[in-house]
């Protein structure tokens, strides 16, 4: 197992102004990503709205489709914790941006932003990511890994419904299949998912070559080529700047997010 994987994600504040949070609680606790709940609400909500209006449609106008009020609340503070639904927050604002551009990639795309907000969700990466495609995850390194991050905080029963929970959205986000027993799948990487992670690579110090290398590359499944052919065509679609040839590599992806203040 990877153990190291994540060693190198600590918390500075580039990260924290971009909306990343640390420490040992997280969604997943109660619920999974939610794929299908994010993907009707951002087909539902307009694109430059508050955060109050995403309260409001998921609360009053029920557009999740939840059959209690109680049920529609937790959801809406569950998400709200989740994926910020503020474009205050840059990690969201960028992820509103790239829904629209890439439909294949929304399951990587809201992953990264998951793994960016939930530190429960990252907790697991390394037992997910370090199998080889058609692997088990081992259960007992599961549950290991979630109780390394959370000590005494949580309950045997407790861990074992955030392992079920995290197991559940690494399905959902296409790095492992079955519903008892879990195989590792390869995830499949899109344009827009390599250049939100190449963002977030940034952001903890990643630079040049190296972002290829960050944890959140890894996520994707990419190899070096991939990385290199959907970072050429996030510059032509100006979602990064990139100079790559000749032995060198000069990328800056701050402006996947044109609106946001300089964080560097």
């Amino acid at each position: 197992m990877e153990s190291s994987f994540w060693s190198k994600i600590t918390p500075n504040e580039n990260a924290k102004q971009a909306g990343f949070r640390f420490g040992d609680k997280g969604t997943h606790t109660s619920l999974t990503i939610m794929l299908n709940e994010l993907n009707d609400l951002m087909n539902t909500v307009p694109v430059n709205v508050k955060r109050d209006d995403y309260a409001k449609a998921i609360i009053d106008e029920n557009v999740l489709g939840k059959s209690t009020a109680s049920t529609r609340k937790a959801y809406n503070q569950r998400m709200g914790e989740l994926y910020a639904l503020d474009l205050g927050v840059p990690i969201f604002r960028i992820l509103r941006r790239l829904w629209d551009i890439d439909e294949e990639g929304r399951p990587l795309i809201a992953m990264l932003c998951a793994l960016g907000r939930d530190p429960l969700l990252r907790s697991t990466a390394s037992s997910v990511i370090s199998l080889s495609a058609g692997d088990e995850l081992i259960r007992h390194n599961y549950l290991y890994e979630i109780k390394s991050a959370t000590g005494d905080r949580l309950n045997d029963m407790s861990i074992d419904k955030v392992a079920r929970n995290t197991g559940s959205s690494w399905t959902q986000s296409g790095h492992l299949d079955g519903r008892f027993r879990k195989i590792r799948k390869l995830a499949k990487p899109t344009v827009c998912s390599v250049a939100y992670a190449l963002w977030m690579g940034s952001l903890f110090n990643f630079s040049g070559e190296k972002l290829f290398t960050s944890p959140w590359m890894k996520i994707l499944d990419c190899n070096r080529d991939e990385i290199i052919e959907h970072t050429l065509h996030a510059k032509r679609l100006r979602l990064l700047d990139a100079n790559i040839g000749g032995g060198v590599v000069e990328i800056n992806p701050t402006c996947i997010d044109p609106d946001m203040e300089v964080l560097y």
